[in-house]
Parts: structure tokens; sequence; C-alpha cells
């Protein structure tokens, strides 16, 4: 990937990261891109967004082959943009993570010729030809990465998470088509067993929700004369078409009702939202904003982090960021947080910044502390000068007693006093025991307590504070990206080889016409049912007007095949119309 990945991406989202490996994509492959992205301009170039037409251009999309990855990662520097191949599904909080660096990642798959009309999983013609050409617009751009960010510290529940997981199995059986019916059944009862138990919908969900009928299914200008720049819309020209009939419903966009709008990834949408501007998309991310865990703080988001079952991160008001799975917090009699815990691997960061020593290991099994100020004093803790230290007797070496207005006690010595920005941050105490009424909240025998300062919890988001010292063990790093050798075709892959290279070269002599002859002869007796090879030869014949017996074969073969599937009805019928001109 170049010099981006190496320079720009975080260490932490590289693990998602994956060689293009441009020789896997065989001749097939190439001839559905060609098909589906011939079809798509040719109707979208009229009804989308201005900038997709010279956006395909202007970030490296060819219509004719596979974009290479690295090319379209050059062509988008100028706008401000990165592009880097990733595999097929990954969590939200990646793919959000990405798009706020304003890196775009891309599939490094491609649908199959079964799959040619629509993808269960990630593939590059949904992610390259649908997301980048709009990017290249100013405002757009700026939106997508906005979202980015906002999309990165959204928390979403265990279930959710859970449900994630389940559509992603889900959906790479489905691709890959290896699985038994028995095991797709079992996948796809998974799948609704997992949403079932998803009974809240949390603030992920809505940003999924804001995501889908926008970025993916957005449209923009009037609601009587929308234009299409979603990119699950200009991705899918049998969808996009749809959009633009009576059959779908436009509505004006509402934040209130896009947050509130579900979807189904498996049905063409019955609504789509119109947006007057992007610029009116903005104001909705920044108003969106504002009634996040990560700009709200407080108990109601301490609660949300809990549900999460995930990692996040709780930064106090001191500045402090306590990074881990919070599994618990103790509340007093109006319902409020005064003593947060976290199980497993815990970090402590200031600034994003993970503080020495006060890593993983420190904090492996987990991290507790309180929230508020001590019982009687106006000041809180993260504003006492060395006098107000002194008059509550925490000197380095000295025994303390600290009561909290909670209840929360704490007697022990104190090891160490920590500032950033004139703030304390954390004080730690040896030979300490933390108490709630009866109940032990830490022990001498324990070790060394860290003590979190903070009058309350400004703010909560879900990942951690310091993702790139977070996220460092060995599984978490990308292997070296390898090329995979070249693999020999199959004959049907060798047939759709040797029609692409003549189609390339532009020269039609009497060797071309043999070779045709002899394709068309394969074609005939051992791939019957390949409408998209004779679709290919067909064109190229009329291109060259040429071999006219062969032709008139080729029309009969496809008009033949239109009647074996609705679907090759329309894909048949589509490309004998652009063949047409």
């Amino acid at each position: 990937m170049g010099n981006l990945v190496e320079k720009n991406i975080p260490r932490h989202l590289k693990k998602w990261i994956v060689d293009q490996n441009y020789q896997k994509y065989s001749p097939i492959d190439q001839a559905v891109w060609r098909y589906v992205m011939r079809q798509n301009h040719n109707f979208l170039k009229d009804v989308a967004h201005e900038k997709f037409t010279t956006g395909l251009v202007d970030s490296g999309i060819r219509i004719e082959s596979i974009p290479n990855v690295e090319e379209m990662n050059e062509c988008m520097s100028p706008f401000g943009w990165g592009v880097v191949n990733i595999d097929g599904f990954i969590p939200a909080i990646a793919f959000f993570s990405f798009q706020s660096q304003g890196i775009l990642p891309v599939a490094s798959e491609i649908r199959s010729l079964k799959h040619i009309l629509y993808t269960p999983a990630p593939d590059i013609i949904h992610e390259a030809a649908g997301h980048a050409p709009i990017l290249c617009d100013e405002k757009y751009s700026e939106f997508v990465k906005l979202f980015g960010t906002i999309g990165s510290k959204a928390i979403a529940t265990k279930e959710e998470h859970e449900v994630f997981e389940a559509a992603r199995a889900l959906s790479n059986m489905l691709e890959l088509g290896s699985a038994s019916d028995e095991e797709v059944e079992a996948a796809k009862k998974t799948l609704e067993e997992k949403t079932k138990q998803v009974v809240a919908v949390s603030e992920a969900e809505q940003i999924a929700r804001f995501y889908w009928w926008t970025v993916e299914f957005g449209m923009i200008g009037d609601v009587n004369n929308p234009r299409i720049y979603g990119a699950g819309l200009l991705s899918s020209i049998g969808e996009s078409a749809n959009s633009l009939t009576d059959k779908v419903k436009k509505l004006p966009f509402d934040l209130e009702t896009v947050i509130n709008t579900g979807f189904d990834i498996t049905v063409q949408q019955p609504q789509l939202f119109v947006c007057e501007s992007f610029e009116q998309l903005i104001d909705a991310v920044h108003e969106f904003s504002e009634r996040m865990a990560y700009k709200r703080g407080g108990t109601e988001s301490l609660d949300k982090a809990i549900h999460s079952g995930s990692t996040a991160t709780m930064v106090y008001s001191s500045g402090l960021q306590v990074s881990g799975t919070l599994t618990d917090i103790e509340k007093d009699a109006t319902g409020e947080a005064f003593y947060l815990k976290t199980t497993g691997p815990t970090t402590l960061a200031f600034d994003h910044a993970e503080l020495e020593g006060h890593g993983k290991d420190r904090h492996f099994h987990g991290f507790g502390s309180p929230i508020g100020k001590l019982q009687n004093e106006a000041k809180p803790i993260e504003d006492f000068s060395d006098e107000d230290l002194q008059r509550h007797g925490i000197e380095i070496g000295k025994k303390t007693k600290l009561s909290f207005e909670s209840g929360v006690q704490l007697v022990g010595e104190t090891a160490s006093i920590l500032k950033r920005n004139g703030k304390i941050v954390i004080i730690t105490f040896t030979d300490v025991t933390v108490s709630y009424g009866e109940r032990a909240l830490f022990q001498p025998e324990w070790g060394e307590y860290d003590m979190a300062v903070g009058e309350s919890i400004i703010s909560v988001f879900g990942g951690a504070a310091d993702p790139e010292k977070f996220y460092n063990s060995e599984e978490d790093v990308q292997p070296e990206l390898k090329s995979l050798p070249k693999r020999e075709y199959s004959k049907l892959e060798a047939l759709y080889g040797s029609v692409r290279e003549m189609r390339e070269k532009d020269v039609f002599g009497k060797d071309e016409e043999e070779r045709i002859q002899q394709a068309f002869h394969d074609l005939e007796q051992e791939f019957t049912n390949d409408w998209l090879l004779r679709l290919e030869i067909y064109e190229l014949l009329q291109h060259h007007q040429s071999l006219p017996d062969i032709q008139n074969k080729l029309l009969q073969d496809l008009n033949d095949l239109k009647g074996k599937s609705e679907e090759w009805n329309s894909l048949i019928n589509n490309g004998l119309r652009l063949v047409a001109g």
C-alpha cells in the first residue's frame, strides 16, 4: 500500500489491511466488473450527483477493469483521501476509524457472476465505485470524515456486537457458496436469534441508520427530482433505477426520522431520504454528536459502556482516561455513579497518550476508582494546591484517610502524585484499604492502588484512548503482506481472457475470427448456461462487423437463456441494449 500505510495509518488499524493481490482477479472477475460498471455508468451519468462521473476518473476507477487500489490511493490523495484494501467485514469502530483518518477501506474481493446484481458480502464494486467518486466533492468529504469521527466513538450493546459477528459469518458463507444448506440455515437461525436479543436502540445503531440512509442510500436535491449519491445505489443499477420510481417514497431528510427508521439489507428500500445539501448533513452530524456519550458523560453514559461489554474509555474531569471493559458502577440513592470498575486489561491515559507505567501490564486484571469530591470539601481533588494536599494529609510517605461525599473511604500511604496540565490525575497509595460501608473495594494485599482523580465523568466513548498502545499484542499486528502466485485459469476463465485480450487489442483479423469460432464451439459444447461470455463475444463481433452467422447463433442462445430466470432476462436485455448503442 505504499507510503500511505507506512506513514499515515495508525498501527492498530493495519491489522485489517490486506494485499489486493491484483493477479487473483480472473478474466471472469474482470468481465463482471466491466458489465456492472458499464451498466451503472450508462444509467447513472444522468441521475447521480454531478461528482459521480468526474469522480470515477478522478479517483482512479476505470470502467473496463477492476481498479488497482494503489493507483486509487495516489489519485485520491489530492482530495485528502487514501485508499486501502480490507478483507470483507470489519468492526464498525475500525471502519469509522479509517474514515475519520481520511482513509477509504475497500474490500479486496469482487462479487461472483452468480451474484452479479447483489452480493451479501462487501465487494470492490460497492466500496470503490460506490464510495470513492463522491468523496471527490469537498463538502461530502468533510461530512464522511466527520461521520467517521463520531462513528468511531459510538457505543454499541453486547447484543449488537453479536449480531455483527453473526451477520459477517452468514454473508461470507453465502458469497463463498461452499457451505451446505444445513450450515446456511444454521447461520441464518443464529443471526435471527441474535437479532431478537437486541431490545434497545443504542447510539451505535442510530449512527448505523444515519449512515445507511445517507452514505449508503442517500439522495440529494428536491424530493420531486432527487439525484443519487449513496454508495448502495451507485453500485446497484437495479436499486438505483427502482429508487427513482414512485415505488420508493422520497422523504425530506430529517435527523430524528432517520435515526428512528430501521433498515433491512436483504430487500430494496421502501423509502429513501433526500437532503437539501451536504452542508445539511454536516449540521446533522454535529447535532447528533451532542447526544452521544462522548459528549454527555455522566452515569447514563457509564451505563452504556457496561451494556456494550467491550472496550470503552471513561474520561474523568481531570482529563484522565481509563480504557477497558467497564463491568460495574456503584450508584448512590439518587442513581448517580460514584465508583467504577473495569475487568480485564485496562490502561490509563491523558490526552490520548498512555501514561508511563499505566499500561495493561500494570492493570491486567482490571481497575477501580472513586468518582467525586471529598466530604466537606468544595474544591475537586484535581484542583488541589500543595497546601490543599497537605491539609488532607496527602503527602508522599505519609498515611492518610480520605472520606468521599459518596461514603467511600480510603486509608493508605501516599506513594506518588501524578499531574498533567496543572491537574492532579492519579494518586498512588500503598498499604491501602478502600471500602464502602462494610464492603471492601480494595485491600492491602492486592498491591499498590492507583486512584483516578476526578469530580465527574465528562465523557465515555467506544474503544481505547490510545489504541496504538492498547491494541499492541502480536495478534493485533498485520502480518507481512505477501503476493499470491499466479494460478492456472480454468478453461472457461481462459476463454474469457482470450475475448478480453482481443477486445483490448482492438485488432480483428483472420486469426481472431478462428479464435472466436473455437471459443463459440467450446461454449456450445461445455458451457451452455454462460450468458456473460456469449454477450461479450456478441459485442465484439458487432463492433468488428464480423461472423454474422455466429452473431445470429449467439443472439438465439441469449434469447433462450433469458427464459431460464427473470434475473437473466433482465441482465441479458440490459447488456444487449448497451451493445445496440
